[in-house]
């Protein structure tokens, strides 16, 4: 969350953000999951960092997905900064 900022302008950073993230975090996740996966991909959430840019698995994320994605999530997403990426 953004404090003391314009909403509208924080509004807009999130859905830029969003554009930008969708399609990297979707191709990543079909290159990790492949066959094995069902294809509903509602059961994924990520947190995000508006101010670092910085976005990480969520807790809310069934175990056993986070697992299986973890390990170059942050390399593949966030550019390999060395910070870990689940909530």
């Amino acid at each position: 969350m953004i404090s003391g900022e314009n909403d509208q302008a924080v509004k807009k950073a999130c859905i830029d953000m969003e554009y930008r993230l969708r399609p990297k975090i979707m191709k990543f996740l079909l290159s990790k999951l492949g066959g094995d996966f069902s294809g509903d991909f509602s059961c994924f959430h990520f947190d995000v960092d508006l101010k670092n840019r910085w976005v990480w698995i969520s807790d809310k994320t069934p175990r056993n997905l986070i697992e299986k994605i973890r390990v170059d999530f942050d390399r593949e997403i966030n550019g390999g900064s060395t910070l870990f990426s689940v909530a």
